[in-house]
């Protein structure tokens, strides 16, 4: 049996946005752990870093920091070639309540740092005729929920800004796929958890296989979308939630 290379080329370059912790640092373990080279753009520090990842202070809502990562990329490797666009916030607040300033707020990190993450690493891509573009979206995106309109809002945008990227840089060798992840044991999730906003039993409950996601399993859908087994998936919105959203019962 043909042993399929983890990554688009030998040491692959991948950049994860919001990788300091969650979701985004399993994602960047996994890679890691398949012997790519990782730069990860976050507000926070990065915790334990491993020697040799490059780790860029930004915000994604600002295109010089965006830029600033992926130039950090072009000095130290000659490029990328998974640009993961992680970076996210959770906003749940009653509509009636909801500020102009936290609805920009939500726009401007959930959908405008997925946007230049993606733009800034397409112009490297699509010189180089190759590379994946990987957005986080949520099983938000293709559902409702009740005091989540910006979020509903930005993670749909999210999803269907990966289909039309798809279609736009497709001829030129790029993917650009979207991962819809479900409820997640995150220390975001277990904030929530602790807050009494969110109860798990009755979130594992509905998933038909009654629990949460773990972060590795997201980490390990990525990592399958950057190997040559995945080189006809683009376009593609791919759920990790534990079969949540297949389950109409309330």
């Amino acid at each position: 049996m043909t042993t399929l290379s983890p990554l688009p080329a030998p040491g692959g370059r991948v950049l994860v946005t919001g990788g300091a912790r969650g979701i985004g640092r399993a994602v960047a373990d996994a890679f890691a752990a398949q012997g790519a080279r990782v730069c990860i753009l976050d507000r926070d520090a990065v915790p334990e870093a491993p020697a040799g990842w490059l780790c860029i202070a930004g915000n994604v809502a600002n295109p010089a920091a965006v830029e600033a990562a992926f130039a950090a990329m072009d000095a130290a490797w000659g490029g990328v070639d998974v640009a993961i666009a992680n970076a996210g916030l959770a906003m749940n607040t009653p509509t009636l309540d909801l500020s102009a300033q936290d609805w920009q707020r939500a726009l401007d990190v959930n959908l405008t740092g997925a946007f230049l993450t993606a733009q800034a690493a397409a112009r490297r891509m699509v010189r180089d005729g190759a590379g994946l573009i990987l957005f986080t979206s949520s099983l938000y995106g293709s559902i409702g929920g009740a005091e989540r309109a910006a979020y509903c809002a930005t993670k749909a945008a999210v999803a269907n800004l990966a289909r039309a990227l798809a279609c736009e840089w497709g001829p030129a060798g790029v993917r650009v796929n979207a991962l819809a992840p479900g409820y997640t044991e995150t220390d975001l999730v277990a904030g929530l958890v602790a807050a009494g906003r969110l109860d798990p039993k009755r979130l594992a409950a509905r998933a038909p296989l009654g629990r949460l996601v773990q972060p590795e399993e997201v980490a390990a859908l990525a990592c399958f979308l950057a190997s040559p087994a995945a080189a006809a998936i683009t376009g593609a919105v791919l759920p990790v939630d534990a079969g949540w959203a297949a389950n109409g019962a309330p």
